[in-house]
């Protein structure tokens, strides 16, 4: 990946306490995993932004180099890769994921 694509990377990690790499957007996502992230952070009432991956061949590419994870969505939390759908939709019904959402909005 290119310096460029990682400081931006670095960046929007840095700048949302929420943020979802994903196909589409938070309006409108394009594939069923994005829409499964989607529908459980706006079931937790929380802020969050998203980045389609569509749209920017060096993100989409990027930002699994970046994880060292090969899907997409990826969500971070706090600036910390928390994982994909299947691992989002786990700490969400373990309760795991409305805590650490919690912990990431108070600080």
């Amino acid at each position: 990946m290119s310096p460029e694509t990682k400081a931006k990377l670095d960046s929007l990690i840095e700048q949302n306490k929420i943020l979802v790499f994903m196909k589409g957007n938070k309006l409108m996502p394009q594939c069923g995993f994005s829409n499964n992230v989607v529908q459980i952070l706006n079931s937790l009432g929380v802020p969050f932004e998203t980045v389609d991956v569509l749209a920017d061949p060096d993100i989409r590419q990027g930002i699994k180099e970046y994880s060292s994870w090969p899907t997409i969505p990826q969500v971070y939390i706090n600036g910390e890769f928390i994982g994909g759908s299947d691992i989002l939709i786990k700490m969400y019904q373990d309760g795991n994921l409305q805590e650490t959402v919690e912990v990431a909005l108070a600080s």
